[in-house]
């Protein structure tokens, strides 16, 4: 553990690990939430859950929502990440509770926002998201779901209904101690500015997207 230096000289240990830091309503367009505020002090990341309802231990309904400004705020049709977001915080409505977990610093799925414009820009040339990032000297994947399990584990969850099609959540959920009961499909219809993405997610990145098949076999 790494110390820092206080005003007056002494030495203090630097926190580590996650620390819940506030516990705030927040009334949304789909029902009232609990935005629970979380400092990830390991990567100096502000973290959020949102609860619904009482969410108990066991099957817990969760979507562990990795952070996409272009999808989530501005609506970009070159991913469905914002209407993936959509759909969870509506299922764990219809579903009486559950917890959606926003991922900072998941940015373009861990490059950053500038990073993943470069790659966007590099697609627009005809690059595939897998080659975009290797292009610039980037991980393909550079995503860690430890902070999510230790906010699940704050929040007593101990095993989970996850929401995703990406089997490598379910594997990262599992290696840092949290049960996954089921992997609940989270699937958009696709649209022209996003299909060659999502194939390529299916393709290279062993994403679950059955209802690609159509699509496929149409074009």
């Amino acid at each position: 553990m790494t110390e820092k230096i206080g005003v007056l000289g002494k030495k203090s240990p630097q926190r580590t690990g996650v620390e819940r830091v506030v516990n705030a309503p927040l009334p949304t367009v789909y029902g009232k939430f609990q935005a629970i505020g979380y400092m990830d002090h390991d990567r100096g990341d502000e973290q959020v859950a949102l609860v619904y309802g009482e969410i108990g231990t066991d099957d817990v309904l969760i979507r562990l929502h990795s952070e996409c400004l272009t999808g989530d705020a501005f609506g970009s049709q070159h991913c469905e990440c914002g209407d993936q977001l959509d759909a969870a915080l509506r299922a764990v409505v219809t579903e009486g509770a559950g917890v959606v977990v926003y991922l900072r610093g998941h940015e373009g799925r861990g490059i950053g926002l500038l990073a993943k414009l470069r790659a966007m820009a590099l697609q627009a040339e005809g690059l595939d998201t897998v080659e975009a990032n290797l292009a610039l000297g980037l991980p393909v994947d550079a995503r860690d779901y430890g902070v999510a399990a230790r906010i699940l584990e704050d929040l007593g969850v101990k095993s989970v209904r996850l929401m995703s099609n990406n089997p490598r959540k379910r594997d990262a959920l599992v290696s840092h101690g949290i049960q996954v009961a089921e992997q609940v499909p989270l699937l958009i219809p696709p649209c022209e500015n996003n299909i060659t993405y999502l194939r390529t997610k299916r393709e290279r990145l062993d994403h679950h997207l059955p209802h690609l098949d159509a699509v496929v076999s149409s074009s």
